[in-house]
């Protein structure tokens, strides 16, 4: 069964390592202070609509049974329905998801995308399962969360520890349980049973438009600028290579174990992605091995933090030699560092924006499933291209009208809207 609350998990003590939920407020309080919404607004925004919490029993290929804790949040849906991924991650919480569900508020928001935001997963090391208890687990979920989800309820889609098979297998076991084929009621699946093309590099791909914008805002050329990435994954690999592509100079990349760094450039696509060789940057060619830490601390025009939060802290900020931060990952700079490369006049362009292409192409694959109707690669790349630009001269906006950070801009975007949709639809008594 599923067990709901309307009232948030309390936050942990403060530090500079903050919660995704703390940070989520801040920026949100901050933002306020730049654009005409009323309070109760505000007020309504720092809180979820709803937690869902459920047990998910799994039995293992040896017979015996564990229990894992699943979460979904759902932190508002005035735009349309919730919308957000799930992640399998053993640090998975209530707290987490709700941080990142009001995270996904705010980027739907600012692409302009009908959808609110959610977030949701469960707490478990997807290493520790083999692909039967994986799918067996998924198919579970799915059932407790069966009341939660719909196409025009809570679309989920993948996350950490998540791919296009598990939302395979979550969308197979709901439709099963509806009786129906519902492939709308996730994004991220496979083409094959309702996925979009281009959906997997889509993160990495809006990352490389917003790098490409910021440079040229910047009076620079993308093939005078030098990049280094933290993480080279999915987001981290495919915003690497694309820029490569446009002329840039990579010379760093990263996975968990460190970096290759080669500051004549490297070959990208000699690289392998996590997915095509899981920890394999290490055993590629290079002048120098260097830890993830140092990546972060490269004299580059360009740093992409594609890995993980919180690595660009309060302690590192003032080592950061880039010009230009694009976040990759999500909330990889603390509010503490965020402040401290204001002061220094680093441009950071937010995540929110950023690596918005996942959410924005999980949008494209929503309406094909809804439309029965698959468009081609080429398609979804340009419309992405076009939503990216349309945000980018947004958010451009704000920063140039009332002198803000891009992030604060793309906050003041976000918030008008959430704000006027709010206003529209009122409060029910």
């Amino acid at each position: 069964m599923t067990s709901s609350t309307t009232h948030e998990t309390e936050p942990t003590a403060e530090s500079d390592l903050d919660s995704a939920l703390v940070t989520a407020r801040r920026q949100l309080e901050r933002a306020a202070a730049h654009v005409d919404v009323d309070p109760g607004v505000i007020e309504r925004l720092k809180h979820p609509t709803r937690v869902s919490q459920v047990s998910v029993p799994l039995e293992r290929e040896d017979g015996s049974v564990d229990v894992f804790t699943g979460y979904r949040a759902q932190h508002d849906d005035v735009r349309g329905p919730y919308k957000g991924g799930l992640r399998y991650h053993p640090e998975v919480n209530a707290e987490e998801c709700i941080g990142l569900s009001m995270w996904m508020t705010w980027k739907c928001a600012v692409m302009d995308l009908p959808f609110g935001g959610g977030k949701g997963g469960i707490s478990v090391d997807p290493k520790s399962l083999t692909d039967g208890e994986t799918e067996r687990l998924t198919r579970r979920f799915a059932e407790e969360l069966r009341d939660d989800v719909g196409p025009t309820k809570d679309v989920p889609a993948p996350d950490m520890g998540t791919d296009a098979q598990t939302m395979a297998w979550f969308m197979d076991a709901y439709s099963m349980q509806q009786g129906e084929t519902i492939p709308g009621v996730v994004t991220g699946k496979p083409p094959v049973v309702g996925g979009s093309y281009g959906r997997e590099e889509a993160p990495g791909r809006s990352t490389a438009i917003a790098t490409r914008e910021a440079i040229d805002y910047e009076d620079r050329n993308v093939s005078d600028t030098t990049v280094a990435v933290q993480g080279f994954g999915s987001v981290g690999a495919n915003a690497a290579r694309l820029l490569e592509d446009w002329g840039a100079t990579v010379v760093a990349v990263s996975d968990v174990n460190g970096a290759i760094h080669d500051p004549a450039g490297l070959d990208t696509h000699d690289v392998p992605t996590h997915d095509e060789e899981p920890e394999a940057v290490l055993e590629q060619d290079a002048p120098e091995t260097i830890s993830n830490e140092d990546v972060l601390e490269l004299d580059v025009d360009v740093l992409i933090p594609a890995a993980v939060g919180n690595v660009i802290t309060a302690d590192n900020a003032d080592a950061v030699e880039a010009d230009i931060v694009v976040e990759g990952a999500n909330g990889p700079t603390t509010f503490a560092a965020d402040t401290i490369l204001e002061e220094r006049d680093v441009t950071v362009i937010p995540d929110i924006l950023a690596n918005a292409g996942g959410v924005t192409v999980s949008y494209f694959e929503w309406l094909q499933d809804i439309n029965r109707r698959q468009w081609t690669l080429d398609e979804v790349n340009a419309e992405l291209e076009d939503k990216m630009l349309a945000a980018w001269a947004d958010i451009r906006e704000e920063v140039e009208k009332q002198n803000l950070t891009w992030r604060d801009a793309a906050y003041v975007v976000a918030l008008s809207r959430i704000a006027e949709a709010k206003a529209k639809r009122g409060l029910w008594p």
